[in-house]
């Protein structure tokens, strides 16, 4: 239980770091007096950076230490949130947060791997994930509401101030009682291209956050598409050539893979561009407090807490396909929605709370099909590194969301926003009727390990490998 309880912990930092952030952004931007971009890049700088280490930091845990890659995680994370809260201006909070998201990028994925070596039974293996679900769920619930009440009360510097005795009481229960344990085998490192993800995210994410103010045809937006391109096209025949490679391309030769990634991408990025649009124009133009703010969110928060475990099963017991569509039709209906209802500073209270339970409804459905259909057309050797590639893809769509649709809130193309969301729902309907696979599940090891681990709610702009992969 000790174990169990530090795994929480650390999960516990993460996954309320997204949703409380979200509701401070008006406060942090009056009081830094930061530009959309700004606060762009006060998320981005977080998802961009943990999409890029999530795999490195899994399998630099199975080869030095487990338990020694989890509490340099905590440290930097605990560390790097202190520092956020002191942090003197948006440019020192951007590089701050991205020293969190080193951390962070330890935490979810080797907290998965040691709970898989501490509980090694099938049953009580479940049991473990499925209280470590149910506190990504909880967190997810009450952050928005939390965020409200510590930035109404004591200023968005507070929502950095919580992680610090979390983290430490983590540290803790860490020296005490985490064992420290290693892979029999681990995967060789991948320097090269480690920095090929990396030049290709950051510089993707540069070109699309700084275009609404530079023009898409200025020199420095091109420069950075140009050498994202080439990063990409670098990366995918050096990677064939290697054993281990830190992305293997060959799994997208598989459709069902590919339309996993696909529609995780689209599906959090809806979730990044919502919760980024959402809180800004309900504090902007609605004028809502932070604490208004976060009551209007629950809809959606408690939605994403109900429905992954009814996804789950419905995953378990009738394939992916109708998680898949209801979470399209849910994520398609609340961008429509919201096109109608934000037309006005005084929009209905009762229209605002169903948009927002559309949208935790949808998203509530994606986790369990997308890591399930990743891996159940896979070899089961295979479902690890295809579940941390999932995982990765979740990030990556945050932070284009967070850049494609604040691009659109700092250009002032009102509806833009909500279409670009519908849009993501629209296509993860697309790639379901394409590629979603057989009405009732393929019943290989990788698949029913992964449909027991998705079937736990994912932290918001989250996502976790099943193993140090």
């Amino acid at each position: 239980m000790p174990v169990l309880a530090v795994c929480c912990l650390s999960v516990l930092l993460v996954s309320l770091d997204t949703t409380i952030l979200n509701v401070a952004l008006p406060a942090i931007q009056d009081d830094l007096h930061s530009s959309v971009a700004g606060l762009q890049w006060t998320l981005d700088a977080y998802t961009v950076v943990l999409a890029s280490l999530l795999t490195l930091a899994g399998s630099t845990a199975d080869r030095v230490g487990r338990r020694r890659v989890f509490r340099l995680g905590l440290v930097l994370f605990t560390g790097a949130s202190a520092l956020c809260s002191l942090a003197p201006g948006p440019g020192w909070l951007v590089a701050f947060r991205t020293v969190q998201a080193v951390g962070g990028s330890m935490l979810t994925p080797v907290a998965m791997a040691i709970l898989a070596n501490t509980f090694t039974g099938p049953r009580e293996r479940a049991r473990a994930i499925g209280v470590w679900g149910g506190v990504v769920g909880l967190s997810m619930a009450a952050g928005p509401v939390l965020g409200g009440v510590l930035v109404e009360w004591a200023g968005w510097r507070s929502v950095f101030w919580l992680n610090v005795p979390t983290g430490l009481a983590a540290l803790l229960l860490t020296a005490l009682y985490v064992p420290e344990s290693r892979a029999p085998r681990a995967r060789r490192p991948d320097p090269v291209g480690q920095l090929l993800v990396t030049v290709l995210l950051g510089a993707l994410t540069y070109a699309v956050i700084g275009a609404p103010g530079r023009g898409w045809t200025s020199a420095p937006t091109v420069t950075c598409l140009v050498v994202a391109v080439g990063a990409l096209a670098a990366f995918v025949p050096y990677e064939n050539r290697r054993p281990e490679p830190l992305i293997e391309p060959r799994l997208f030769r598989s459709a069902p893979f590919s339309a996993a990634v696909a529609t995780a991408v689209f599906a959090f990025a809806a979730l990044g561009g919502f919760l980024f649009a959402t809180t800004l124009y309900l504090q902007r133009e609605v004028g809502l407090s932070a604490l208004d703010t976060g009551l209007r969110l629950l809809p959606m928060a408690v939605l994403s807490l109900v429905c992954p475990p009814l996804s789950g099963r419905i995953v378990g017991s009738r394939g992916p396909r109708i998680p898949l569509l209801l979470a399209g039709a849910g994520i398609a209906a609340s961008g429509l929605l919201a096109v109608a209802v934000t037309r006005s500073a005084h929009p209905s209270g009762v229209l605002l709370s169903v948009t927002y339970a559309l949208f935790g409804a949808g998203f509530g459905f994606v986790n369990a099909p997308v890591t399930t259909t990743a891996v159940s057309g896979l070899p089961p050797d295979r479902a690890g590194v295809a579940a941390a590639v999932a995982a990765t893809s979740r990030q990556v769509g945050s932070s284009l969301g967070i850049a494609v649709i604040g691009a659109t809130v700092a250009a002032g193309v009102r509806p833009a926003p909500w279409w670009i969301i519908t849009g993501c729902g629209l296509a993860i309907l697309a790639l379901t009727v394409l590629a979603a696979g057989p009405a009732r599940p393929e019943r290989t090891p990788g698949a029913e390990s992964a449909a027991a681990e998705s079937s736990a709610p994912e932290p918001l702009g989250r996502g976790r490998p099943l193993s140090g992969a």
